[in-house]
């Protein structure tokens, strides 16, 4: 009997996004020195309409721009279906940005000016994709349910990030951050359909605006958080349920 045929797919084609033509140079320079097929775009909407029309296995952007925000541009590209994989690039690389990026979905965040050496280990980290045999018997699943249940796991393995992003902007008294991240938390729980999240968030969120974050808030946005089904915490969601509770 014939082994069924394994397609991989070396990760070869990279959307750099930067306001800055020097920055967006010096990244694209280090990804074609690698090997790499690199386009180029100014702000998100650039960003948008490029990857409309190209399907890129890398993402490099930079985090806060005159057109558009990084984290934006990510959540963007992953609810229109995006396989990419996402690289942030900050002038400010602070602990509430690298939250951020990661709560976006970032694999990591890099200060700028980008070092050659950090940026090339970086690259040599993401391995090849490798697309698993499908037995050419085997049942078409129902319609939309495959994706459905890959943006389940991605809103819960993504949510004690999340946590951690909005209990750091309210240690840190910055009500803006967390206001905007308690919106966008509340957003996806409204398009996954967990209500009860949505509210808690909505909630934050408003408390954030009149400039205070109450301690017993963020524990019921916790509270709700942690009954979603399939939420990893590990040590990330510890860290948010932790930093509530200071």
């Amino acid at each position: 009997m014939s082994q069924p045929h394994v397609d991989t797919h070396v990760v070869r084609t990279a959307l750099v996004v930067d306001d800055s033509a020097a920055a967006r140079h010096r990244a694209a320079t280090l990804l074609r020195l690698g090997g790499w097929q690199v386009v180029e775009a100014v702000g998100t909407d650039a960003a948008l309409r490029m990857a409309a029309i190209a399907d890129f296995d890398l993402v490099v952007t930079e985090m806060a721009m005159r057109n558009g925000h990084g984290a934006t541009l990510i959540r963007k590209l992953r609810e229109s279906g995006s396989r990419a994989r996402f690289l942030v690039t900050a002038s400010r690389r602070t602990q509430q940005v690298r939250l951020l990026a990661a709560s976006a979905g970032a694999v990591a965040c890099l200060a700028k000016p980008v070092d050659p050496r950090l940026f090339v280990d970086v690259m040599r980290g993401l391995a090849p994709v490798v697309h698993q045999p499908v037995e050419a018997a085997a049942p078409a699943p129902e319609p939309g349910a495959g994706a459905r249940q890959r943006a389940e796991e991605m809103y819960a393995s993504a949510l004690p990030h999340r946590l951690a992003s909005i209990a750091a902007g309210a240690r840190e008294g910055d009500a803006d951050a967390v206001a905007y991240l308690a919106d966008l938390l509340a957003a996806a729980s409204d398009r996954m359909g967990y209500t009860e999240v949505a509210v808690a968030a909505h909630a934050v969120a408003d408390d954030a605006r009149r400039g205070v974050v109450p301690q017993s808030r963020l524990m019921a946005l916790v509270g709700v958080c942690s009954r979603v089904e399939g939420t990893r915490w590990g040590a990330v969601g510890q860290e948010a349920t932790q930093a509530t509770s200071r």
